[in-house]
């Protein structure tokens, strides 16, 4: 063997030894998360989250690996917030309004019949992001996105011309505000589940609910006794994809710049799907017989003022807090909202 075949070897030799020793350090950079939604692969938040998984592994290069469990299979959706707040899983999809027991400001989202369309929706999330934040990160939780349902309508299985027809019906409710909702109107609040929807119905423990026409869709309404389908566009719940602040700190700069990216992108892609969903939702309901209808004047005005009073609970309850989300909402209120509720 010559001189210089001996010192290509060995030039050789030593490269293959420094690769062998970055090789582990590469993999170390490598971070793998746990991404846990209560919510079927096949429904349009899901699909958003499985855009957004692959669209971290694109911009990172592999760097974060994001493994979206969806349906319930890696937490129970009532779990998913409290596993994500542990770091027992990275992140997690939570309906907002369901944080309002441990951050007041994440109940804003379910005040009624004070957004009346997506426009108003996204300017009311523009106004309640940076409070929610505030308040999440004391409890260790980085807002990633917001995306909403399509706006919540009256489902009933008898016509409804003002809010006197509700009084005494079983109406179906989720969260604090439809239960509040319920006892307003001078309906029984019921507590019933997404998934049991349609056997509630079906058993008569329910015969009216607030939901979106997605839900009505998924829960085949139109097999129950309902009859009517109100499209009062009386709010926009979100959901909310948040991660464990400690996992999120411990990620590079660059990372988290990607993160944020894609998250911004997620974002913009899930309202336009919400608003697709709506659309495409109303149209299935009324497909199946359900009749689609535009609320009374009388109606929308007592919705209104329902509204109003919601709105001034929440105040006192929450406080300068509270108001920091809805002052700049309503300052920012051009008067087309105002027109738009109007009989």
């Amino acid at each position: 063997m010559t001189p210089t075949t001996r010192r290509f070897f060995a030039r050789a030799g030593a490269l293959a030894l420094a690769a062998a020793c970055l090789a582990p350090s590469i993999a170390a950079a490598q971070v793998a998360w746990t991404l846990a939604s209560g919510y079927p692969a096949d429904l349009f938040h899901t699909v958003n989250l499985r855009q957004f998984a692959d669209d971290v592994k694109a911009r990172t290069r592999g760097a974060l690996a994001i493994d979206l469990r969806a349906d319930n299979s890696a937490a129970r959706l009532p779990e998913i917030a409290a596993k994500v707040r542990s770091g027992e899983i990275a992140a997690g999809e939570v309906l907002l309004s369901s944080l309002a027991g441990e951050a007041k400001i994440a109940g804003a989202d379910a005040i009624p019949f004070i957004v009346n369309s997506y426009e108003d929706a996204q300017r009311f999330w523009t106004a309640q992001r940076p409070v929610l934040q505030e308040a999440l990160d004391r409890q260790g939780l980085v807002v990633l996105y917001a995306v909403p349902w399509p706006a919540q309508g009256l489902f009933t299985a008898r016509p409804i011309r003002a809010m006197a027809d509700l009084r005494g019906a079983k109406m179906r409710t989720y969260n604090p505000s439809t239960v509040r909702i319920a006892q307003l109107v001078g309906a029984a609040p019921v507590d019933v589940p997404t998934q049991g929807i349609h056997q509630a119905f079906v058993e008569r423990r329910v015969d009216a609910m607030f939901t979106s026409p997605a839900t009505g869709v998924d829960g085949k309404v139109w097999e129950t006794p309902v009859k009517y389908f109100y499209n009062v566009r009386g709010w926009y719940p979100k959901n909310l994809v948040v991660a464990n602040k400690a996992k999120w700190m411990a990620l590079p700069e660059a990372t988290r710049q990607a993160v944020q990216a894609a998250a911004a992108e997620a974002q913009k892609r899930g309202w336009a799907a919400s608003d697709a969903a709506a659309s495409a939702s109303v149209a299935e309901l009324a497909r199946n017989g359900i009749k689609v209808e535009t609320p009374e004047p009388e109606l929308r005005r007592e919705l209104r003022r329902l509204g109003e009073h919601f709105a001034v609970e929440y105040l006192r309850e929450t406080g300068a807090e509270g108001n920091r989300v809805l002052i700049p909402y309503f300052a920012g209120d051009n008067g087309t909202t105002a027109a738009a509720k109007s009989p």
